[in-house]
């Protein structure tokens, strides 16, 4: 095949650099050129295209952060679906969703968060899937100087600082005030306590000594540092209203069936093990 049937010429088809009027003389592509350039477009873009629509994005609550990487891992290294988490308050979470933020699932505290996107017409199914049930406990260092931890010595003038996650933002907040008030601790206590966004910042304030002790929750406590650097008590359920653990597929994901995938996932039994060993109790 001659070199004119790959490429046509400006001349051939009409044109030339001499026919051009002035200040108009350009480089003309060859047709051929022009027809290759999609194709090497989508060679070189498809395996951005590809990696993207197969990475899920999770909306998470922070109380999945001790546990979660792990079985994320695990998760792609069975499907091949890799999970890009963001880890922040359930309500952070929520009104991002409601926002327009572009996530796939959507993990959080408890059902109230999951139920006000699907409210606002945010999700695939009718109702919240509750994944999991958290536990609420009071931690202190081993150097606190608090001595036996006990919620009565919460009581004391000893304790000047107790960490609590925002009531308004972080489910374990909200059950954390809900203990103090059942306990009727909240009067004695509300002066002392230091605010954190939700609840892994609770663990941070507490295990870094900006507060003597804190209502973690029990995935926070029973990761390795938090075991070596101090201990806790766990809150009496009775305490509290449960926290039951509810998850939603964002609408209009791209990666629902991936999103739907690993929420089966996270509900089988090998994984429903690994998450009661960590601080979260399945629910099936």
């Amino acid at each position: 095949m001659s070199d004119r049937c790959l490429f046509a010429t400006p001349k051939a088809h009409g044109f030339s650099r001499a026919n051009l009027p002035a200040g108009r003389k350009r480089v003309l592509a060859p047709a051929g050129a022009i027809r290759i350039f999609p194709l090497i477009f989508f060679l070189f873009a498809s395996p951005a295209l590809f990696a993207q629509k197969n990475t899920l994005r999770l909306a998470a609550a922070a109380d999945l952060q001790p546990l979660l990487p792990p079985i994320l891992t695990a998760f792609h290294q069975q499907t091949g679906i890799a999970v890009e988490p963001s880890w922040k308050s359930s309500a952070d979470l929520a009104t991002e969703i409601i926002n327009g933020a572009p996530f796939d699932l959507f993990m959080a505290a408890d059902m109230s968060f999951p139920q006000r996107v699907i409210d606002a017409g945010k999700a695939t199914e009718p109702h919240p899937v509750a994944y999991a049930r958290g536990t609420l406990v009071l931690w202190t260092r081993n150097d606190s100087g608090v001595g036996a931890l006990s919620f009565s010595s919460l009581s004391s003038p000893a304790v000047r600082s107790i960490a609590i996650a925002n009531a308004q933002h972080a489910p374990y907040g909200r059950a954390a005030q809900d203990a103090l008030q059942h306990l009727g601790l909240f009067p004695v206590t509300r002066s002392r306590l230091v605010i954190a966004e939700n609840i892994a910042q609770a663990a941070q304030y507490v295990d870094s000594g900006n507060a003597q002790v804190g209502f973690i929750s029990l995935t926070s406590a029973l990761t390795p540092r938090l075991r070596a650097d101090g201990h806790y008590i766990v809150v009496p359920q009775t305490a509290y209203a449960p926290i039951v653990q509810g998850a939603v597929v964002v609408r209009d994901s791209a990666n629902a069936a991936a999103a739907q995938r690993f929420l089966d996932f996270l509900r089988s039994p090998p994984i429903a093990r690994q998450l009661a060993a960590r601080g979260l109790e399945p629910i099936h």
